[in-house]
């Protein structure tokens, strides 16, 4: 399989909560993605593995993507040691990604943090022939980060608009982690996500990344190089400038 695009989140859920209006426009333009979750979110407060795995599957459909893989590394210990690269390196070489997406170094959440570290050396790892993991060697064009808790200086934004009710709906696909219902089925413990705020805050954050573009809902990314832009005064012409009048 070769796939223009496979983001990896920590836990289910994660992909969905940051980028998952991009990965649903990335197809709507045609665009082959994926979604890899490392852990299985054994160590949420509301929820198991089985129905985490339920929902997970449930989102990738909403967003329509190609493949969505489901791995076993300990939620909670997440790091970079040579067995967690190798799995990483496993998936890397058989979908074959153009671009990857992984959340950024800088998080509330360990787990977020050390999967940037671990997503970006397997990203460049899985281009050495002499990892021998018994498939062909495979290095990705270029790694993107998105944000979770923590925000950045975005390189660029990705207009959403068209696409956030989508995004919405992949997140509403995790019932035990965001329904707030004093009678659901997942008990009544409140988490920060359960709580009706935090979904909120999703859609404002949205729209206040989307307000530096000049468009509704935006979702931010940072890279980490140089970008080779052939030709500034088409990418920064009248329609560009248009947007902030």
């Amino acid at each position: 399989m070769k796939l223009d695009a496979l983001a990896f989140g920590a836990h289910p859920d994660d992909v969905e909560l940051t980028c998952a209006g991009t990965l649903i426009k990335l197809n709507a333009k045609g665009y082959s993605t994926g979604v890899v979750s490392l852990t299985q979110g054994e160590l949420s407060t509301r929820g198991n593995t089985i129905t985490r795995a339920r929902e997970f599957a449930a989102a990738a459909e909403i967003m329509s993507v190609k493949a969505h893989r489901l791995l076993s590394l300990p939620d909670g210990d997440i790091n970079s040691s040579w067995d967690q690269k190798l799995a990483v390196i496993r998936e890397i070489r058989e979908l074959r990604p153009g671009i990857v997406f992984a959340p950024y170094w800088r998080d509330r959440h360990p787990d977020h943090a050390r999967a940037s570290d671990l997503v970006r050396e397997a990203s460049f790892l899985s281009g050495l022939s002499k990892i021998d993991t018994d498939q062909e060697a495979h290095r990705p064009n270029r790694v993107l980060f998105y944000p979770c808790r923590y925000e950045f200086k975005p390189s660029f934004i990705v207009d959403i608009s068209e696409f956030h009710d989508r995004k919405m709906a992949a997140i509403q696909a995790y019932q035990s982690q965001f329904n707030n219902s004093a009678n659901s089925l997942f008990g009544e413990t409140e988490t920060n996500i359960s709580h009706p705020a935090f979904i909120r805050a999703i859609t404002t954050r949205a729209k206040q990344y989307g307000s530096y573009i000049g468009v509704e809902y935006g979702e931010p990314f940072l890279v980490r190089e140089p970008v080779n832009l052939d030709d500034p005064v088409a990418f920064f012409g009248k329609e560009y400038l248009d947007t902030f009048v």
